[in-house]
């Protein structure tokens, strides 16, 4: 079980606002990390994403806990997460267009998706209940390994260069 974790975005509040609104949370400030906002879901397990300003990065701070380093932005990564939102799909298609970030409901062979990138640079892939149905089933205990070793590769998700 994750129960929180961290991105960065250039409007964290706006970045938390939307993902609260996806969640049908709240969101609020982050106070360890001032410019910072925590999403929050509201839910039995405590789930929620921290956005920290961009290019925040955390350091080990010994005994204190990880340091909050600033450092210049950067674009694109490769960290994403799945998040489960009970928030319809075309709802979480309006909720993304209003906030001007790219939206696109993707067939991922075994269940579905709707990404959506976080001011246009961070993914994260969204779980409409039906999508979440999906997806639960296919990651369950006792098939995932097999799933996951038979599950073909999406040569339209590596463009050649």
């Amino acid at each position: 079980m994750i129960h929180h974790l961290s991105i960065a975005a250039r409007n964290p509040k706006q970045a938390a606002e939307v993902l609260a609104d996806l969640m049908g949370g709240t969101a609020v400030p982050f106070q360890p990390n001032p410019g910072s906002f925590f999403a929050l879901q509201l839910d039995e397990h405590g789930s929620g994403v921290e956005v920290y300003p961009a290019g925040t990065e955390l350091q080990p701070g010994g005994m204190t806990g990880g340091q909050f380093i600033k450092k210049d932005a950067r674009g694109y990564g490769s960290t994403h997460f799945a998040l489960s939102v009970a928030t319809d799909a075309a709802a979480v298609q309006t909720i993304a267009q209003r906030a001007g970030w790219q939206c696109f409901d993707c067939n991922r062979g075994p269940f579905h998706v709707i990404e959506v990138w976080v001011e246009n640079e961070t993914m994260v892939e969204i779980l409409p209940p039906e999508y979440a149905k999906e997806y639960l089933a296919f990651t369950r205990p006792d098939k995932v390994k097999a799933a996951m070793s038979a599950a073909a590769t999406a040569s339209a998700r590596h463009p050649q260069g």
